[in-house]
């Protein structure tokens, strides 16, 4: 089937659809400019399909390459029948082209081929042919001690490995055999000897059977991670009852042999090839096949979970262009401060010690109240991890102490933020700060702007997958850097503050080019105007065509430049403004003006329905951000660490990773706690992320904790069962108030992803 249109049947799209959206990506289009600026030519798909399609593409091309190979192959050696080349010709998967083409694969010598050199290939099609003839008897004339038959046995041996490798080499056998076994097949791990200490985090696949088609992403990468840790050994059995399953897969191959068991005396012997080629040829390639399948599907799956939640953390609600101070918290050496202007520019840093050894709380408060006056900062940034809470009381007590602040707290992810501190970039933007205080800055842009700070970081880094550095990198790679392309332009990027890593980013732009603007910047000062960025060194017209649309110039020359609107789109404003009779000042934002102009008479031959309702849309709310609106979420006074915590407690908290079994929640205690699938709703949820998104404001309900192992237990059903409520090992209620001397003597417990509930998550 042609690439177009299978992928057109694959999307239920039409065909020319495909085919306008093939061309464009092959010109060097990208999605995000393909999805809002090319509607007319591809019929609307959006990025969802197309990004499906730039994943299917190259597939589908390599498929097609790797046919003509193959096809040529056994052209050249003489055995392409018009029905194998038909049957080549509609193989719609490299597992299925590659089983047919088994049997005319140059291949090492094989025992089948060294039997075949002995001339004993008649003897096996002779016994194939006629099940009245008695193997034993005729094979005596295939002895032959000169080619190595010695005896009657090795003559049937020879014809049996000769059977056998055809066996193996059968592609309807193979595909039906691989799906017998995926319906049936049944994964059983068990510990390796004297493994059981060193693989105590893999206790649970200990003595562990599921079927394979039901195996959910993180068990089956938890169980290949366990092989590849020499810790779990994984096989294979065709079905729960494992002789039953060989019995019954042995059976298909002696019907694929015709072998009909009406007592022939060739009936026997072949029903013993059979099994023979179950258990030594076809098993084990099925085997390998099922397991890498699996682990492909679950790689898919783990891609997807991690996409997902970045997405929703590279979308979070932006705080705005507010001066911020970032609080990146820490005991013995100490809590980082750094102040950024509205536009994120470094206006100060410094450290304070307000925790144990040093105690200096009161100190603490002064300078922070000093370094807030001097440059009016309106929100705090508090990092989440160890000493959030004790930093935040701080904040707390500092606000209540100094009622003349006007300033709001926020706990914030700092995820990603060392790796941030220690890269070439951070280097490059902050030679003269120490490391330690690069980190605060990231937690303060953060809030401001989560997408144009995050972005500054590897993907990789910033943790909310699952299993990510057990599948495949580059994959993982593409993927991830897809969402951020993707998110980055869907909100548009103020080009006159846009740092390197976000302008590189936008549809269009490399690195050098996106350094080359921020030069340009520098030199030349802000652009007021589009036009200028033509003036960029090596910025050309087709990148200028990808990239401009989601470029934003903020109070420029032309209102439409702080737009979505395309320049090229232009002319379309300009009629519309010369029919409405205003200038395009004055119709900018004017919604019961516009919503009475008809799209339809401002199409033409280049611009479409499609490009001139979204014109009306930007002309209503121009340069409209996709993001939520900013919210915060408060944690409970006096549970800050998971001793405070009691079964039964009401909390708020807010989602930081979603997971396949549920989701993650940060309730201020510096261990996350996980609110299982079956408590995510009071109604079935199939998949979390229909329930909960990362970022997300939760309230929840204590169910279970387990201080020893780090484990918290909880639910967001709005009632639960008394009997769910499991008692805790802490024995004392929780505080109402926080003694802050005691406090500061408690041991402090690590805030970490790695707990035992996230075992099937990134180590």
């Amino acid at each position: 089937m042609d690439v177009i249109q299978r992928i057109a049947e694959e999307l239920s799209v039409n065909a020319k659809q495909i085919q306008a959206a093939v061309l464009l990506l092959d010109e060097g289009a990208t999605v995000p400019f393909i999805a809002r600026y090319r509607k007319e030519a591809t019929g609307g798909l959006d990025d969802t399909q197309l990004r499906a399609l730039e994943e299917r593409l190259p597939y589908l091309r390599e498929l097609n390459e790797r046919r003509e190979t193959i096809l040529e192959s056994i052209r050249s050696q003489g055995k392409l029948t018009p029905e194998l080349e038909t049957v080549i010709l509609d193989a719609d998967t490299k597992t299925l082209l590659e089983d047919l083409y088994l049997p005319y694969k140059p291949k090492r010598r094989t025992k089948a081929q060294i039997a075949r050199e002995a001339g004993l290939e008649p003897l096996a099609d002779a016994i194939l042919a006629d099940r009245n003839v008695i193997p034993q008897q005729i094979a005596e004339s295939y002895i032959n001690e000169e080619l190595g038959v010695a005896d009657v046995a090795a003559a049937l041996e020879g014809a049996r490995q000769i059977i056998m490798e055809r066996l193996s080499e059968d592609a309807e056998l193979l595909a039906e055999l691989r799906e017998q076994l995926w319906q049936k097949g049944v994964m059983y791990a068990t510990v390796q000897s004297g493994k059981e200490q060193d693989g105590i985090k893999f206790k649970d696949y200990f003595d562990y059977q599921e079927a394979i088609n039901k195996i959910p992403s993180h068990r089956a990468l938890a169980l290949f991670r366990g092989r590849n840790e020499n810790i779990l050994s994984l096989n294979l059995l065709p079905e729960a009852d494992e002789q039953q399953g060989h019995d019954r897969c042995a059976q298909l191959v002696s019907k694929r042999l015709e072998v009909a068991g009406t007592g022939k005396p060739a009936d026997a012997w072949l029903a013993e090839t059979a099994r023979f080629a179950w258990k030594i040829k076809l098993f084990t390639r099925i085997d390998l096949d099922l397991k890498l399948r699996l682990r492909e599907a679950a790689e898919l799956e783990a891609i997807r979970v991690f996409s997902s939640n970045l997405k929703d953390l590279l979308l979070a609600a932006p705080a705005g262009a507010k001066a911020t101070m970032g609080l990146d918290p820490g005991i013995r050496t100490g809590v980082k401060v750094a102040v950024a202007d509205p536009t994120g520019k470094l206006l100060a840093t410094g450290t304070i010690y307000p925790h144990q050894p040093k105690n200096q709380w009161d100190q603490s408060i002064a300078t922070l109240y000093k370094l807030i006056k001097r440059h009016s900062v309106d929100l705090i940034s508090i990092g989440n991890g160890t000493a959030s809470r004790e930093t935040d009381q701080l904040v707390a007590d500092l606000m209540k102490q100094h009622k003349d602040l006007n300033v709001r707290k926020i706990t914030v992810s700092e995820a990603g933020a060392s790796v941030y501190s220690a890269s070439e970039l951070a280097a490059k933007e902050f030679p003269e700060l120490d490391v330690s205080l690069r980190g605060a800055v990231s937690i303060a842009r953060r809030l401001q702007d989560p997408l144009a700070e995050l972005v500054k970081i590897d993907p990789k880094a910033i943790g909310v997958g699952q299993y990510q550095h057990d599948v495949n990198q580059v994959q993982l790679a593409r993927g991830l850097d897809n969402v951020v392309e993707d998110c980055v332009n869907a909100v548009g990027v103020d080009v006159n503050t846009a740092s390197v890593s976000l302008l590189k980013q936008v549809s269009g732009l490399t690195p050098s080019l996106s350094e080359n603007i921020v030069a340009f910047r520098n030199q030349n000062g802000a652009f007021s105007d589009r036009k200028q960025l033509k003036k960029v060194p090596r910025l050309g017209d087709k990148a200028y065509e990808q990239a401009a649309g989601f470029l934003r110039i903020m109070n420029g020359d032309n209102p439409l430049d702080a737009s979505a609107v395309h320049p090229e789109a232009y002319p379309v404003v300009e009629v519309i403004l010369k029919d409405t009779g205003k200038s395009i000042r004055d119709l900018i934002g004017q919604s019961q003006i516009i919503r009475k102009l008809d799209p339809a008479k401002y199409t033409s031959e280049s611009f479409g329905l499609p490009t001139v309702t979204d014109i009306l849309k930007e002309l209503e709310k121009p340069g409209r951000d996709p993001r939520p609106e900013f919210k915060s979420v408060e944690f409970q006074a006096g549970i800050e660490k998971i001793t405070d915590l009691e079964p039964g407690m009401r909390l708020n908290g807010v989602v930081t990773n979603v997971a396949n079994f549920g989701a993650f929640v940060d309730i201020g205690v510096h261990q996350d706690g996980l609110v299982h699938i079956s408590h995510l709703s009071d109604t079935f949820v199939k998949d979390p992320r229909d329930a909960v998104k990362t970022g997300d404001f939760v309230a929840v309900r204590v169910l279970e904790v387990d201080a020893a192992r780090q484990r918290i237990s909880l639910s967001m059903k709005s009632a639960v069962d008394p009997s769910e409520i499991k008692a805790g090992n802490n024995e004392r209620a929780p505080q109402k108030t926080v003694n802050r001397a005691k406090q500061q003597n408690q041991p402090q417990i690590q805030n970490s992803m790695a707990n035992a509930f996230a075992k099937a998550l990134k180590k």
